[in-house]
């Protein structure tokens, strides 16, 4: 996660996730934060990313995301990853990597020339450990990600026929909508990014969408309202292409009926630019609403969450530095208190946790600390977004130890 989510990936894949995650037709949905990934290029900037996750985590609890469907997880938690694509490296050559059309073009993107990351060069093989760790049988994406799909069938084929049948070679799914396989810039370029500052991103104010698709780039021959107009390759009909339906008319735009007939008359001139645009703000800004009032409900602050609660913000404050996933163990909670360190720390140290069997723990959680536990169970988006901040001190690990040594003294 370099910054937050845009349309790009929102009509790509995203929109495509929360679909299959409500059509129950797969057993197990994995969404991952690739954290590790991003620091590929951005190595001197780690807080950058680590900012960055929350975003994303809002992003893609905004767009419908469910944590109680889908298992939402963060890449550098998974050390496992690292471990398997270190082993892939050895089935994949230089001149492959040098191959591979995405490869190149986010190369060129972003002018690394002969100075590449070797982590950015090798990003492939790390996205095929990303999908093979899960047995994922199936991969939503863009078109652009294409070629990297092919090489984590690649590495997988190799792989199997080496060490035997392991892994699972995915199938990928296409946008059904082929506008929504490449969104194009806003300033007419192949491809919408980040850095190239040409984004419409899901959290865009209604004034910052309108001000970007007024300004968008359209066709440059389109001079008057009279001239007739070019539709194929026209940022803003692929833009209407991606989400707009018949029944947007109606409401916006009554003087036609369907897209083909507003792209008819664009195409033989006396439909102007600013029309168009109009009608594309207020398709595009029926779509953004919904998901801007979900991620500003998820943006509670401290104080917030423990009046919804009904806890003090002491208590939520523990549990944003603690190990939500922990939950299940609630005298976890309640040891962390009384050395004041974060329950993370406390799951790797599983001798002291007494086990869920046991009929008399040895420690018990508070009222508000229970109370806390309910909160999240009942609200797992707040659970995934504590989880994406979590924070550990180092100097937690003396103390853990320091109290084992007592314990074992007495």
């Amino acid at each position: 996660p370099t910054g937050k989510l845009h349309v790009g990936h929102y009509v790509g894949s995203l929109r495509r996730r929360v679909q299959l995650q409500n059509s129950g037709e797969y057993d197990k949905i994995f969404i991952m934060i690739a954290d590790a990934q991003a620091l590929t290029d951005n190595a001197d900037n780690p807080e950058k990313i680590r900012q960055n996750i929350i975003e994303v985590a809002l992003d893609y609890l905004s767009c419908g995301l469910d944590p109680a469907k889908s298992n939402l997880f963060i890449q550098s938690q998974i050390s496992e990853l690292c471990e398997l694509s270190f082993y892939y490296m050895n089935l994949v050559t230089v001149s492959r990597l040098q191959r591979n059309p995405t490869v190149k073009a986010e190369i060129q993107m972003r002018n690394f020339e002969a100075s590449i990351p070797v982590g950015f060069f090798t990003y492939p093989i790390s996205q095929a450990a990303d999908i093979t760790a899960f047995k994922a049988t199936t991969v939503p994406v863009g078109e652009d990600q294409l070629p990297m799909i092919e090489q984590t069938r690649e590495i997988v084929r190799k792989f199997n026929s080496v060490y035997g049948e392991a892994l699972v070679e995915p199938d990928v799914l296409l946008p059904e909508n082929k506008a929504c396989m490449r969104l194009p810039g806003t300033d007419g370029k192949a491809k919408m990014s980040k850095s190239l500052g040409n984004c419409i991103y899901l959290s865009d104010t209604p004034k910052d969408v309108e001000t970007k698709i007024m300004s968008m780039f359209t066709d440059p021959n389109h001079l008057k309202v009279t001239d007739p107009g070019k539709v194929e390759g026209n940022p803003v009909f692929i833009y209407l292409d991606a989400f707009c339906r018949d029944e947007h008319f109606e409401r916006y735009c009554p003087d036609y009926s369907c897209l083909q007939e507003m792209k008819d008359h664009y195409s033989r001139g006396g439909l102007g630019d600013v029309k168009v645009k109009r009608f594309l703000n207020n398709v595009i800004q029926e779509e953004l609403e919904p998901i801007r009032q979900r991620r500003k409900e998820l943006q509670l602050t401290l104080k917030e969450v423990a009046e919804r609660a009904g806890v003090s913000e002491a208590t939520v404050s523990r549990w944003e530095s603690g190990d939500i996933k922990t939950l299940r163990r609630p005298n976890i909670e309640a040891l962390s208190k009384i050395l004041d360190i974060s329950p993370a720390i406390l799951m790797e140290w599983e001798e002291w946790v007494p086990s869920e069997q046991e009929e008399t723990p040895q420690y018990y959680v508070d009222d508000e600390s229970r109370q806390m536990a309910e909160f999240f169970k009942n609200n797992k988006d707040y659970k995934v977004l504590f989880d994406a901040i979590r924070t550990v001190r180092p100097s937690d690990i003396q103390k853990v130890k320091d109290f084992i040594d007592e314990q074992n003294g007495t």
